[in-house]
């Protein structure tokens, strides 16, 4: 008997366009709303890794990266996904993340130094756009990397409320 729940053929290219239609109509409300586009994007990232490389807490982090453009592209290609729904990402960020021995003071870090660099570079509204998902991420991030130590991951916080480090317990 056919699987009647997988397009092929013309309703897979129907179904493709329909898709991308709406991906790009959210795209457009997306830069609309907040002023954001590619180069804006790329001008924060830029801007981030440039603070973030030299930083003590996390630049030590990124010394293994030895080809920064094509990481400024994929880093540019992530936020592109996220904040403008472009879909360009097909990455693992978890499987990228997790090797690293990031702990919550890395987290934290990373997220005072982005909100900085996007309140310089983006405009209140995209700031804050950015920021939300940016918050979500990294306590996605966090509590995976947690699980994959055999931690409980620390209890969400307020936004803008750091947790401290201390606050993580192990898994008996």
């Amino acid at each position: 008997m056919p699987d009647e729940t997988k397009a092929s053929g013309p309703q897979a290219a129907s179904l493709g366009a329909i898709l991308a239609t709406r991906r790009a109509e959210a795209s457009r409300g997306a830069q609309e709303a907040t002023g954001l586009d590619e180069a804006v994007l790329e001008r924060l990232v830029r801007a981030f890794y440039a603070t973030a490389r030299r930083d003590p807490a996390i630049g030590p982090l990124f010394r293994g990266i030895e080809d920064w453009e094509r990481h400024i592209a994929r880093i540019h290609d992530f936020w592109s996904s996220v904040a403008l729904k472009t879909g360009r990402y097909h990455g693992q960020p978890m499987a990228a993340h997790a090797p690293l021995g990031l702990r919550p003071e890395h987290f934290a870090r990373w997220l005072a130094l982005f909100e900085q660099t996007a309140r310089e570079v983006c405009t209140a509204e995209a700031a804050d756009y950015l920021l939300e998902r940016a918050r979500r991420i990294a306590i996605s991030l966090e509590h995976g990397v947690a699980f994959q130590r055999g931690e409980l991951p620390r209890p969400m916080a307020a936004p803008g409320h750091i947790l401290a480090a201390s606050e993580t317990r192990t898994i008996p």
